[in-house]
């Protein structure tokens, strides 16, 4: 057997990337600690999180269905871990993954996330706006002297 016939070639793309900063910020194991592991399964739900992140910054739109072969081109075991193949991201462990992260709430799972990032990259605090909700908005606001301004025009014309 030759050397060519032994390789084998699997993509990282770009996504290696992303895997490093999901494991650099400790975003498997704030999940994990958040909504607990359970040995008898062979993926965590905070590495199925991960994958979810890989797979959505993958530039991939497939039914959930067909989750598990995004990663089967992919290094996955650089991606996610050794001993985890594309098979365990089967769409009835994603759905049970959602809805745990769903029953804990996402919007706790996001802050402690977002805390972790803070910490980690010292982020400064001084001038900070949390508020996720809110909406950005460029231009100036008509006043009231301004419409009447307005009208005042229209009716010299």
């Amino acid at each position: 057997m030759s050397y060519l016939e032994e390789i084998q070639v699997k993509n990282l793309d770009h996504l290696g990337i992303v895997a490093g900063l999901i494991d650099e910020i400790g975003i498997v194991k704030i999940i994990n600690n958040k909504l607990g592991i359970d040995v008898r399964e062979k993926i965590s739900t905070g590495t199925v999180v991960k994958s979810i992140l890989i797979n959505g910054l993958g530039f991939v739109s497939r039914p959930l269905y067909l989750f598990s072969q995004f990663f089967q081109d992919k290094a996955i075991e650089k991606l996610l871990g050794e001993r985890i193949k594309p098979d365990y991201l089967n769409d009835d462990k994603i759905g049970r993954v959602m809805d745990e992260l769903y029953k804990y709430g996402l919007n706790d799972i996001f802050i402690e996330v977002v805390l972790e990032v803070i910490k980690k990259f010292k982020i400064d605090l001084k001038y900070s706006h949390l508020d996720s909700t809110s909406f950005h908005l460029d231009g100036e606001y008509k006043r009231e002297e301004d419409k009447e301004k307005q009208e005042e025009e229209k009716i010299i014309k």
